[in-house]
């Protein structure tokens, strides 16, 4: 079992909720479920219709954007703190994405019902992840920025 104070910590480490306040945090780490992968096994497939938004405990799950959802080439590596799944929640779009867990993992689930009444009644709640996702947003445009700027210096 993994108590409250350690599901806590992991999400003030995650890429999503760092930015949410501990108070705020406690709710959220309550409302999570664990789910159990081994390696092979896919959390859900891109074009797929979500409900949940994942946060990884433990092992490594890789995310590819490739339509066949079968193909294991992966767009990022995800590693214990790393959230994903979260846009479908948030624009209720497909799955851009297919999640292969790599290594057995241990991944927290949070259902949309539940986040959603978690940010109706703690607010502050989703200040601190609009925080979060305008800072990811941030190293996105970065990253972007820079790869033209690299392309642009080879031709």
């Amino acid at each position: 079992m993994i108590d409250l104070f350690e599901r806590i910590l992991l999400l003030k480490n995650s890429n999503i909720f760092a930015q949410v306040n501990t108070e705020d945090l406690r709710v959220v780490a309550e409302a999570l479920d664990i789910e159990h992968y081994v390696s092979g096994d896919r959390v859900f497939d891109i074009n797929g219709h979500g409900d949940y938004m994942y946060v990884l405990y433990s092992g490594k799950v890789g995310i590819s954007t490739n339509p066949d959802p079968k193909v294991l080439d992966f767009v990022a590596e995800l590693g214990p703190g790393d959230c994903f799944g979260e846009m479908n929640l948030l624009d209720e779009f497909p799955r851009s994405a297919t999640a292969h867990v790599i290594e057995d993992a241990k991944i927290f689930s949070l259902e949309k019902s539940k986040l959603r009444g978690l940010i109706i009644n703690y607010p502050e709640l989703s200040l601190g992840m609009l925080k979060s996702l305008s800072l990811r947003l941030r190293d996105t445009t970065s990253l972007l920025k820079n790869a033209v700027l690299h392309n642009s210096n080879i031709s």
